[in-house]
């Protein structure tokens, strides 16, 4: 992060072209400083063994443990006809449970001389299971004799710490290289403002370099760890502030509504009134849009709570000022969708050009990739001539063919699906900057929208509209209580009955080839090793079985575009009872009379996800009920995670558990740009304290000195943060 030339010295030079080669490929290290920065993962206690009771399957471990006993066993095969096979059987123990390690032909002599009842060493190498036992075959080895020993020397008194390793270099290899790179770390320049640190307690990066690798006591590790999280704290929200900083000075048109435009003569037609929530979220973007500097807004809202009208207004206002605005959607679905609710809450107004238009009027076109060549060619032409103030469609908008008029507004619905070259190649299609309206229906706990989206100013709306039901969730536990099950489409069909619909959705469609390569699971492994239940098989199954007598019909992604749309159409309409699908209805599907939505295999699903989808139901005056089916067992974590989608309607407090749960990796939207997420030791949601200050500490510094030239410290670190790659990425974020 905050590379200086002893700092930038290339590993292969210090350690060697062998070793520098596998960091590089497999660690994506290549400096001295990139491995100084790369932290354990944990440390082990030479009086405290580690856990082999939970060790994690097909992972690459590092334990500490003491051999219990070792057997050399001879045995006849192919290659020893004679019955010269040897096979070393060592089973190493750490008093929380015991593990097989194995060693075969000629690599049997060394470990057995060395691995003698009582040693301890660490032991590393991948979990596998052989004879329902677990197991390390061949594992790497490092001896750790008594306290005089020059081994536990390097291994600096009583904490050993175990880094984040590959099956090429070991733990202890790594450990073994920074220990000679180590003395480097006294030349790290600090990114941090003296005054900040000081007045906050931290120690030295270098202080902190050395103690994470090298502690004496636990106070050693939390000191580092508690400064380098500031580190990545602050010179993230440094980067972001300055991004924003810089996009102030942009120019864009301001867009104000007029008095007696498109955008009154819409509000003037519309059966209900916005609620408190909408009117402060309008205002907050129609004051931006007024302003001569392009609006970064990011709106975020429960399922439900009416974003697309709020989107929907702010586009009438830019057209009302002379522009055009393009919504951009994630499917075909989805765009058809925007496109037919849009042009339905419009009535007339969407009508421009045409007889029966209202004097306010103008054009709404839809653009995706599947259109025929003369509807295609007929709204490339509303565009280019200004004729159609609002388009709404895929990422064919994005295409060089695409001209616009004057593009005022971008509105990229559900942003997690579209990658950051997307949005920025339509940002592009402006004459001057657009103004930029991001939607997203995930919630986002606010520590990473401060991390994720920290140049987007945040709206919420947290309010659901008058008129919404609440939705009952329930877990069906399928494998322990099957009557459960044969209830749930019972239940189906009593929505039904009262004249209303229901969603089936299953992970998977059904028509995939099947891979002669992967064979049978054993039996036992049934429920978690087969494969997900499928749209086409559960459609059949349904029709023919429970169900049978109600009008199912199936919706997946690998249908013909116009295939998809005649079936959305006949399930809006009321004419299909039972709608099985993908999750291709996760967002922005709008059925208000579909009450009941079943997920099969629920477990297979994210926290948001399931959130999403049960947003799909409950959307008119009758109560939703969505019911969670999975077959596992009830102490596990999946079950876990989804009693905790039933038990609340919070999409916020879901967000969180969610990303408690996965990793934090997933976070920084770092698959975008192919790098490594640059967290090490921040925890997103953990250290909402922290990343909350560094904001402001940011702020204050970047406002005073955007240049930062009184922090060479900082503008190395920033450099080192922001490669080439993630500058990219943040500049179009």
């Amino acid at each position: 992060m905050d590379l200086v030339p002893a700092l930038e010295e290339p590993l292969k030079k210090v350690l060697g072209p062998p070793t520098a080669k596998v960091m590089a490929e497999h660690l994506g290290l290549h400096t001295v400083g990139d491995l100084l920065h790369h932290y354990p993962r944990r440390y082990e206690e030479r009086g405290q063994l580690t856990h082999l009771a939970d060790l994690p399957m097909d992972e690459h471990v590092t334990v500490v443990a003491m051999v219990a006993d070792a057997r050399l066993h001879s045995f006849a095969s192919a290659k020893a006809p004679r019955g010269k096979g040897q096979r070393l059987e060592v089973t190493i123990t750490d008093g929380s449970g015991r593990l097989q390690l194995v060693f075969f032909g000629n690599g049997v002599h060394k470990p057995h001389k060395d691995l003698l009842p009582g040693t301890r060493a660490m032991f590393s190498g991948k979990v596998s299971v052989f004879n329902r036992r677990m197991q390390l075959a061949h594992p790497a080895y490092e001896l750790l004799r008594g306290d005089g020993d020059e081994t536990v020397e390097t291994w600096a008194g009583a904490l050993i710490p175990i880094y984040p390793a590959t099956a090429k270099l070991e733990s202890w290899k790594i450990g073994k290289a920074i220990q000679t790179v180590l003395p480097s770390a006294q030349e790290a320049v600090d990114p941090l403002p003296p005054a900040l640190r000081e007045g906050r307690g931290l120690v030295t990066l270098p202080e902190a370099l050395l103690k994470i690798h090298r502690p004496h006591t636990r106070t050693d590790i939390a000191d580092a760890r508690a400064r380098l999280k500031w580190d990545e704290a602050f010179v993230l929200q440094v980067a972001l502030a300055r991004r924003r900083h810089a996009d102030a000075q942009l120019p864009a048109v301001a867009r104000g509504a007029r008095p007696d435009g498109l955008l009154a003569a819409f509000d003037d037609r519309l059966p209900f009134t916005l609620t408190e929530g909408q009117q402060k979220v309008s205002k907050e973007i129609f004051d931006d849009l007024a302003t001569e500097h392009p609006m970064h807004r990011l709106l975020q809202g429960e399922v439900g709570s009416g974003k697309t009208l709020v989107a929907l207004r702010a586009m009438l206002a830019v057209v009302d000022a002379g522009g055009q605005a393009a919504m951009l959607a994630p499917t075909e679905v989805l765009a058809q969708q925007h496109h037919r609710s849009v042009v339905e809450m419009m009535g007339e107004l969407a009508e421009g050009g045409m007889l029966g238009g209202s004097e306010h009027a103008t054009k709404v076109v839809v653009l995706t990739g599947s259109m025929g060549a003369a509807a295609r060619r007929q709204a490339l032409l509303d565009l280019v001539t200004g004729e159609a103030g609002i388009v709404i469609g895929t990422h064919a908008l994005i295409e060089d063919k695409v001209q616009f008029h004057d593009l005022g507004l971008v509105v990229v619905d559900e942003q997690h699906r579209f990658g950051v070259e997307q949005r920025d190649a339509l940002r592009g299609k402006g004459k001057q900057p657009p103004h930029l309206l991001v939607m997203t229906a995930t919630p986002i706990p606010r520590t990473v929208a401060m991390t994720v989206f920290g140049d987007l100013e945040t709206s919420v709306l947290d309010q659901l509209p008058a008129g919404r039901s609440p939705i009952a969730s329930h877990v069906v536990p399928a494998a322990d209580k099957p009557h459960f099950l044969a209830r749930a489409w019972e239940r189906v069909r009593e929505e039904v009955q009262n004249g209303h619909q229901a969603y089936v959705v299953c992970p998977r469609i059904g028509d995939e080839e099947e891979d002669p390569r992967k064979a049978r699971k054993p039996a036992e492994d049934e429920a978690e090793k087969r494969p997900p239940l499928a749209v086409l098989d559960v459609a059949g199954q349904l029709s023919k079985g429970p169900l049978n007598g109600l009008r199912v019909e199936v919706l997946h992604g690998r249908m013909h575009p116009d295939d998809k749309d005649a079936v959305m159409r006949r399930f809006a309409a009321g004419d299909t009872h039972v709608l099985v699908a993908t999750t291709v209805i996760e967002v922005g599907v709008n059925v208000p009379n579909a009450t009941a939505m079943v997920i099969m295999d629920a477990d297979r699903f994210g926290v948001s996800q399931l959130h999403q989808l049960r947003g799909r139901v409950g959307r008119g005056s009758a109560p939703g009920l969505c019911l969670l089916v999975t077959e596992m067992p009830e102490a596990g974590a999946a079950r876990q995670r989804l009693n905790a989608v039933a038990s609340t309607l919070d999409g916020f407090e879901l967000s969180r558990i969610d990303l408690e749960q996965r990793r934090e990796g997933d976070v920084l939207g770092q698959a975008q740009s192919g790098a490594r997420t640059s967290l090490r030791v921040l925890a997103v949601i953990d250290d909402e304290e922290v990343i909350a200050e560094a904001r402001e500490e940011a702020v204050a510094v970047v406002t005073s000195d955007p240049e930062l030239t009184g922090l060479p410290g900082l503008r190395t670190a920033l450099d080192a943060l922001l490669d080439e790659e993630r500058e990219q990425y943040l500049d179009k974020g």
